[in-house]
């Protein structure tokens, strides 16, 4: 066929149609094609389509287009067409194309398809086209699925049969309902293109019910359903119809396979919401569609299970009895009400009718404890509980519980009156005592003599004399009463009386005479003893008076003999006094001598804190040559201001550059507040490079001279060769006349530890420059050392010319203040000056947090007056430690005035002062720091007064953050609580003593591990527990967790150990969880070595308080000791906070009575929940806000959880509720 293109234009298109094609034939069209333009750059394009059954054109099956080729060339097509359906070929042409002739040949260059099949698949399934082709293919073929208005589909694999056929694969990925449609195979060959009849492809949605089943009945255990499954979504045909079911509570679930249309799921638990849905599944993989809408409902409810028997917990006394369990395992249903019986079953007492003792309690759902009141002691009660719902009860449980049996009730004594007397004898009457709870067992007589106590009882619970003593022991013992007579409790059926010193023995008590000239007390004492109690009681009946008249004299023989030994000691004695009166004579003179000759010598160094003149501060710091230092530069000492007097004028006015040929290190630009975190965190990078760097830039050694203190006559002024005083900065004391160089001390104005030669010359630099504060940062003795020695009196000294008197002195957790009254002859005024010595310093390195030392920079700024001279600051060698409280001080200030911290240069400034001052690398590192912790956390402590008004306006809410100051401090406290590291906790991560962590990941460090010191048989020194700081008291608080039940014996040894008088508990007893009870409820148990004996407990509200008497029956001379638990049952195990505010502080105020009691406030306290962290901690802590209200009147609750957590992290977890506690009960501590 032959085109013919003349007479048209460019870019005009010449459409040529070939005849139909209908049979089920391969259609070869072999064409040959120019192309060619009048310019020559501008070529047409041919496209050839292949239109079906008169549909769209679709894409082309080939196309030509690009330069023009100027020879003719040849192309073939292979077109497959299936009857019914009928093709047709059409050509484009783009002009300028020339012509086209088209030969109809045999297929011989391009493959051509067999017929393609339809292809149905679920949604979401792979739809996978075979196209089947006669031919071969080459690597530069192209094959692809072509889709009509459809995604086409790349070439998954290709499979060769043989050399004329090959099969090629296509995959339709994720099929929808938008990808089906008419798709058809494509080949593009050099030769020419290969198409294949279109398949269609078909999408099917899996069925989906539209509603949900219906409900058809319901019981406790099981639900009746109708599937509703005939109205669907999606198509069919359904094969298969499932049930799915779980709880709406849970993630379980169920699936059962259902052939009807109604189906019963069984097997459900009662009162239980369930979801239930229906899913449908048709022909085909990925055929089962999604589930259809759930039906939701509740099983019945039933009759609970039994309350659970382990759960059922009864704490006796002696008329009640206080009952605890737990809820039904299984419930099923709310449960609405506990019924609780009860009945007496027996007594110790046969005396007592049990008949009226019995009754029924009933208590709501929520309500699980009851205390029982008005029983009798020593009786046995038998308690049914059951449990019910709206159902109706369960099936019962029965305990027994036994109340503790009381003291036998004395008769009266009006009068102690006896009905007769002698010398050595009184006679009295004895009535019958009146038993409750056990009869009574035996009768006792017991004398004791009236004198003079040294020593108060520190507490009443010792009544009576439970400790028999005989008469012949009492002296060894020296007990002032004994045992007279006991006799057994059926002898005294009616009144009777009875001689106390007839000199008769009564079940094995000598019934001694009476001394005339003594005074005695008779008491008559009842006991009872029954199951493994003993309780008794007693009544004064009679008293005796000594004697009015004298004794006889003695022999004359006996009285000269007497006199004449007294003669021959007096003798002694005077001869004695005399010899060492004439040698202490002798050694005060040569003392006096030698004190004489060496006076101004072996002076301990001393510093005063600088000074600092104005000057506004420029953030490129100071060069070396510049006019003023760096301390001058920047005022940061306010406390600190010029007089007139000649001494103080000349140790504070500003000073002129000193010309020294010596470089304490490069200046470095200060840091903004903002940036001083990522400042800290880059200069740690790398093992800390930054710091180690900057560290080893100070000039180490001397940075100017000194002299002065060279000289021979101050050599021995100076402890440390290598540390002593330059002479531009040192401290000129005011000369003693007639003394040469009494000027000199080893001080600049940074100080050192005074020597005991140079304490006069300290308190004398002390009142010179009108120092009202004296900061110490050391301990006397460290590590066996002496640091420092004792300059200050325990009550008045006087030091030559000056008088020292310790007026208060107040101690604290980490250091000491103490308050001096100061007098110097001459002078009429008596000025007061403190001391505030620093006690928390380790003996080794640094502080492991500056949360203490910062609390008390605060203390010494905030009680310094700000017209007094300057502070002296002291450790030992007056380098490191001085240098750390100086830098951190001044740092303070800085933040504060001028939101930049200029640690380096600070420090480089006060090396210039004084030699080597920030001994270490460890030190610098600290005091950054500390000054971070400074910033971030701030000055958090307010007064008592404001509590209030402070509580409510953390308490509001930002509208723009939605989160108030109280949720800030919070982030702040979690952001600055240090994490524990492994090598933190080596010793709880031992393998022998896992078995003693309730939580591995709740570990004590290893500094805070109280280690025991009891011996137990091969058991190791290590508990699950930690030394907490009070307030007032280092250590006084020992948080740990509820006893395991293979670490009961380590518990009381470690009671036992650090001397502990109070145990808190805030959680319940519960095997369940591993939480035994570890204190027995009456008699004695053993613990290993450890005896311990239940004395008494009482309830009151929602506190158990209960004594018991603790020893070593190893170590049977140390004594016993008298230990308080407080058992707090208003925490339930689901709360975050104690139900009562007033419960729990009544609680801490009961813990502070029994310890300053007891024990003077000395003893510790041991604090346990079920991990020793949340609820101790919030103990601890709200017990340090009451402590700082009653000796401050002022709080600081996020400096006392710091306290906590830098020691355990998991101490306390809300701050809000110390808040709420506070505000309720602030003003109680507020004054005026």
């Amino acid at each position: 066929m032959l085109v013919n293109t003349s007479g048209r234009f460019a870019e005009q298109r010449a459409h040529l149609l070939l005849p139909h094609l209908k049979e089920n034939d391969t259609h070869c069209i072999d064409f040959h094609y120019y192309v060619s333009s009048k310019s020559g750059s501008n070529p047409g394009s041919l496209n050839v389509y292949v239109k079906v059954n008169n549909g769209p054109l679709g894409n082309p099956i080939w196309n030509m287009s690009g330069a023009a080729t100027g020879t003719w060339n040849r192309a073939e097509l292979a077109i497959s067409t299936f009857w019914p359906n009928f093709y047709q070929v059409h050509f484009i042409f783009t002009l300028c194309v020339n012509n086209a002739i088209l030969f109809s040949l045999p297929s011989a260059k391009t493959p051509h398809f067999l017929r393609l099949q339809s292809v149905e698949v679920n949604a979401g399934q792979f739809a996978t086209f075979q196209c089947t082709a006669n031919g071969k293919t080459n690597t530069g073929d192209r094959l692809w699925l072509q889709g009509i208005y459809v995604r086409d589909a790349p070439l998954k694999d290709i499979k060769v049969s043989n050399d004329r056929r090959f099969v090629a694969f296509f995959n339709v990925v994720n099929a929808t309902k938008r990808d089906a449609g008419n798709y058809r195979c494509m080949i593009r060959t050099e030769g020419g293109a290969g198409v294949s009849s279109y398949a269609e492809l078909i999408v099917k949605e899996p069925p989906v019910p539209i509603a949900p089943p219906q409900l058809s009945s319901v019981g406790a255990t099981y639900l009746w359903i109708q599937l509703n499954a005939n109205s669907i979504n999606g198509d069919g045909p359904i094969i298969e119809r499932e049930v799915e079911y779980r709880t709406s509570s849970g993630s379980w679930y169920d699936r059962q396979p259902v052939d009807s249309t109604s189906y019963k799921i069984g097997h459900l638990d009662p009162d239980t919401e369930y979801e239930i849905s229906v899913l449908l599944t048709r022909p085909g993989e990925g055929g089962t569609g999604s589930p259809g809408p759930a039906l939701k409902t509740r099983t019945k409810c039933a009759v609970p299970s039994a309350v659970p028997l382990e759960s059922i917990q009864g704490s006796t006394f002696e008329e009640k009895i206080f009952l605890q369990w737990r809820e039904p395992v299984q419930t099923y249903g709310v449960i609405t009400l506990y019924e609780i019986t009860y009945k007496a079953v027996s007594s110790f007492d046969p005396e007592i009718d049990l008949s009226n003792q019995s009754g029924r309690v009933l208590k709501l759902g929520n309500e699980t404890h009851y205390l029982f009141f008005g029983l009798y002691p020593g009786t046995t009660y038998s308690f049914t509980i059951r449990a019910s719902t709206a159902k109706g009860f369960g099936p019962p449980i029965t305990n027994q519980f036994t109340t503790k049996i009381s003291a036998p009730s004395m008769p009266p004594y009006e009068l102690e009156t006896p009905l007769n007397q002698t010398d050595s004898t009184v006679t009295i009457l004895l009535k019958p005592a009146q038993s409750r709870g056990a009869p009574v067992s035996v009768y006792q007589i017991v004398v004791e003599e009236e004198r003079p106590r040294r020593t108060k009882k520190t507490t009443e619970i010792l009544k009576c004399y439970p400790v028999p003593i005989h008469f012949q022991n009492a002296s060894l013992l020296n007990s002032q009463y004994y045992f007279a007579a006991e006799f057994p409790a059926n002898s005294l059926q009616a009144a009777q009386p009875f001689t106390i010193g007839d000199n008769r023995t009564y079940s094995g008590f000598w019934n001694t005479p009476l001394l005339p000239h003594k005074s005695y007390s008779i008491y008559f004492q009842a006991a009872s003893r029954a199951n493994g109690e003993t309780k008794i009681d007693c009544v004064r009946v009679a008293t005796k008076g000594a004697a009015t008249r004298k004794p006889d004299p003695e022999p004359e023989k006996e009285t000269d003999h007497t006199v004449k030994i007294a003669g021959v000691i007096a003798g002694i004695l005077l001869f004695v006094i005399i010899f060492l009166g004439v040698v202490l004579v002798m050694k005060k003179r040569k003392l006096a001598k030698k004190r004489k000759e060496t006076l101004s010598s072996t002076r301990q160094e001393m510093t005063v804190m600088v000074n600092s003149m104005d000057k506004s501060y420029t953030e490129q710091g100071t060069n070396c040559d510049e006019a003023f230092s760096f301390m001058d530069t920047h005022n940061l000492n306010g406390r600190c201001n010029e007089t007139s007097s000649s001494v103080q004028s000349h140790t504070y006015k500003k000073r002129d550059p000193v010309d020294v040929p010596y470089q304490t290190g490069q200046l470095h630009p200060a840091i903004r507040v903002a940036d001083l975190l990522q400042h800290i965190t880059q200069m740690k990078c790398a093992e800390g490079y930054g710091f180690k760097e900057e560290y080893e830039s100070f000039f180490e050694g001397q940075s100017a001279p000194w002299d002065s203190a060279k000289k021979d006559e101050n050599r021995m002024k100076n402890r440390y060769g290598n540390i002593i005083a330059y002479d531009h900065s040192r401290v000129r004391l005011q000369p003693i006349e007639g003394e040469t160089n009494s000027d000199y001390i080893n001080g600049n104005y940074i100080d050192v530890r005074p020597m005991q030669e140079t304490i006069y010359d300290f308190w004398r630099m002390v009142w010179h420059e009108n120092t009202a504060s004296i900061v110490m940062v050391t301990n006397l003795v460290e590590v066996g050392r002496v640091k420092c020695c004792k300059y200050w009196p325990d009550d008045t000294e006087i030091y030559k010319d000056i008088k020292v008197t310790l007026i208060e002195t107040e101690l604290l957790a980490e250091y000491v203040i103490r308050t001096f009254a100061v007098e110097k002859r001459g002078a009429h005024e008596i000025r007061e000056i403190r001391q505030f010595h620093f006690t928390g310093w380790p003996d080794h390195g640094v502080p492991y947090h500056a949360t203490g030392l910062l609390g008390f920079v605060r203390q010494v700024k905030s009680k310094s007056p700000p017209n007094a001279g300057p502070l002296v600051v002291h450790c030992s060698a007056g380098a490191g430690r001085t240098g750390c409280f100086i830098v951190i001080d001044i740092m303070l200030d800085m933040a504060e005035r001028e939101g930049v911290v200029d640690i380096y240069n600070c420090v480089r400034e006060l090396r210039s002062r004084r030699v080597n001052m920030v001994q270490t690398e460890e030190q610098y590192v600290f005091i950054h720091d500390a000054i971070l912790e400074a910033c971030l956390c701030g000055d958090t402590s307010i007064p008592a007064s404001q509590v209030r008004s402070v509580y409510y306006e953390m308490n509001k809410l930002d509208p723009q953050t939605n989160s108030s100051q109280i949720k800030e401090e919070f982030r702040t406290l979690n952001m600055v609580t240090p994490t524990l590291r492994v090598e933190d906790c080596s010793i709880a991560l031992l393998p022998r003593n896992h078995e003693k962590n309730r939580c591995m990941d709740v570990l004590p460090p290893d500094r805070c591990l109280p280690f025991l010191i009891t011996i137990d048989g091969e058991s190791s020194n290590y508990i699950n527990a930690a030394l907490m700081d009070s307030y007032k008291q280092p250590s006084a608080f020992i948080v740990t967790q509820h006893p395991l039940p293979n670490t009961v014996k380590d518990f009381w040894r470690l009671v036992l150990d650090y001397h502990c008088t109070s145990i808190v508990m805030l959680n319940d007893v519960d095997p369940a969880q591993l939480c035994p009870q570890y204190w027995p409820e009456n008699g004695v148990h053993r613990h290993g070595p450890i005896q311990v004996e239940f004395v008494s407990a009482d309830l009151e509200e929602d506190i158990i308080s209960r004594i018991f008497r603790i020893y070593n029956a190893a170590r049977p001379q140390d004594g016993y000791r008298m230990v308080q638990q407080f058992q707090f049952l208003g925490w339930p195990m689901y709360r975050d906070t104690p139900v009562s505010k007033r419960s729990f502080l009544k609680q801490i105020r009961q813990v502070e009575k029994w310890q300053e009691e007891y024990n003077g406030g000395e003893g510790r306290t041991v604090v346990h929940c079920l991990n020793g962290g949340g609820r101790s901690g919030t103990f601890c802590a709200i017990s340090i806000v009451c402590e700082m209200l009653r000796h401050q009147r002022a709080v600081d609750v996020f400096h006392a959880v710091k306290t906590l957590r830098n020691n355990k992290p998991n101490m306390v977890d809300l701050l809000v509720f110390q808040w709420e506690l506070l505000r309720k009960h602030a003003s109680r501590f507020q004054r005026g």
